[in-house]
This record gives structure tokens, C-alpha cells and sequence, in this order.
């Protein structure tokens, strides 16, 4: 791995920190602390084409849609079809949580419907 380069005790603490926070409003705040917004839309960017590719989308459509350079787009190829299977992990346990939260909310309504009788 490239980032084999930087690790360390000090990198390992950096993604605990990240691992601690619990909500999306702490993590807009913690990043609000820690990068500019251009290096925030730089990672957002990048994790919208790595999104768009995952879900079979050209080149084009990213283009128009993302607004990421033909350069950006091929980057992000490169990892995710032969980097570290990460954005596999990820994009793979986004969707499971979300059918997830969608089984859940009908259970719910399933479940209130039938004690309201």
C-alpha cells in the first residue's frame, strides 16, 4: 500500500480519532476543524466518482454530473478496480445499512399497525 509510507503510531491515532466519532453532524464538525474546504471538496469529489464508477457510469456522465477531470476520474479507477478493495467494503456495507434501516422502518410500521389493534 502507498500509505505504508506515512504509517505509524501517529497515523494510527489520527484514524482512531475518526473511528470515535458517532454522527454525521460531529464528523462535518471535526472536518470543519481539521480542512479547508477545498481540500474537503477535493476528498468529496473523489468519493462521488469513486460512487459513480462503482454504479457503471461513464466517463461522460461523471464529467457532466461530478464536474471531475477525465484525470480525476482515471485516478479513482485505478484504485477502485485495483487498489485495496476498499471502496468495495465501503459502498457494500453503505448499501447493507441502508436496505437494513429499510427493514427496520417497515418493521416498524408493521409492527405499530399490529399493536394498534
Amino acid at each position: 500500500m502507498l500509505i505504508d509510507q506515512i504509517r505509524g503510531e501517529d497515523l494510527d491515532e489520527f484514524f482512531e480519532s475518526l473511528l470515535i466519532l458517532k454522527t454525521v453532524e460531529e464528523c462535518y464538525k471535526f472536518f470543519d476543524d481539521l480542512c479547508t474546504v477545498k481540500e474537503m471538496n477535493t476528498m468529496f469529489q473523489r468519493f462521488k466518482v469513486a460512487k459513480a464508477l462503482y454504479y457503471n457510469k461513464t466517463y461522460q456522465e461523471i464529467e457532466e454530473g461530478i464536474g471531475a477531470s477525465a484525470a480525476t476520474i482515471s485516478r479513482v479507477k485505478r484504485s477502485l478496480y485495483h487498489g485495496n478493495n476498499m471502496y468495495d467494503v465501503v459502498f457494500d456495507r453503505m448499501q447493507a445499512a441502508k436496505q437494513e434501516s429499510q427493514s427496520e422502518t417497515t418493521f416498524e410500521h408493521v409492527y405499530e399497525a399490529i399493536s394498534s389493534n
